[in-house]
């Protein structure tokens, strides 16, 4: 079975939700294919931070900072039930691009090897609160999770996959995907799209009836 996975970076759902399906394939003891497929949410963001989470949030969701504080607030309980000790509301924020370009890299060039790396900057990112988009940080990175320094270099440091990210998104939006997470499963012919985060169980669940053909090309919402 394939599992496509479509993320950002700079979303903490995009984190939460694949742990929790990564858990659910392990309760399971599938046999799983992954692949990377990126979403940028904030184009518009630098290599250094102009405005805090808080402010980001409050303004793309209209909220007052209290409002914007109280939901990041809740967003870092969702996500301590997995056992995920973000700090959301102090995360950098900053452009997500030149992470992706290089997971992109290893997802074309060192497949077995890119889960490990998607895990290590949503780490970074959000654990560690680290800026990614410093190349120094995302080289280190990249090598901590075995890739050699050369090559990690050589893509962060020029525009290589701007293209692969482009059309990630084009396509996404094509489907009418205009967030992150969502999780494509692929088994022979047979497909099914969840979107967003559920809880373990019920990724469990969804996983055993698609394997067992309970679920087919279908939705799960």
């Amino acid at each position: 079975m394939r599992i496509i996975y479509l993320i950002d970076f700079n979303c903490p759902y995009s984190y939460i939700g694949l742990e929790r399906i990564k858990k659910a394939c392990d309760i399971l003891n599938l046999d799983v294919e992954w692949e990377m497929r990126s979403f940028e949410l904030e184009p518009q963001a630098g290599k250094r931070p102009v405005m805090s989470t808080t402010e980001r949030y409050a303004i793309k969701y209209e909220l007052s900072p209290e409002e914007a504080s109280s939901k990041i607030a809740e967003i870092e309980e969702i996500a301590l039930e997995d056992g995920l000790k973000i700090n959301f509301k102090d995360m950098p924020l900053t452009s997500s691009k030149d992470a992706l370009r290089l997971t992109k890299f290893a997802e074309n060039m060192h497949p077995e090897i890119t889960l490990r790396l998607v895990e290590e900057i949503f780490y970074s990112r959000f654990i560690k609160n680290e800026n990614i988009a410093d190349n120094n940080v995302l080289t280190e990175i990249a090598i901590s999770s075995g890739l050699e320094e050369s090559e990690a270099k050589k893509i962060i440091e020029n525009n290589y996959y701007n293209i692969e990210i482009f059309l990630d998104k084009e396509d996404a939006l094509s489907n009418g995907i205009t967030s992150t997470p969502y999780f494509i499963l692929e088994k022979n012919e047979e497909r099914l799209i969840i979107p967003g985060v559920f809880p373990t169980e019920e990724f469990e669940i969804a996983l055993k009836d698609f394997v067992s053909g309970d679920i087919k090309d279908k939705t799960f919402v």
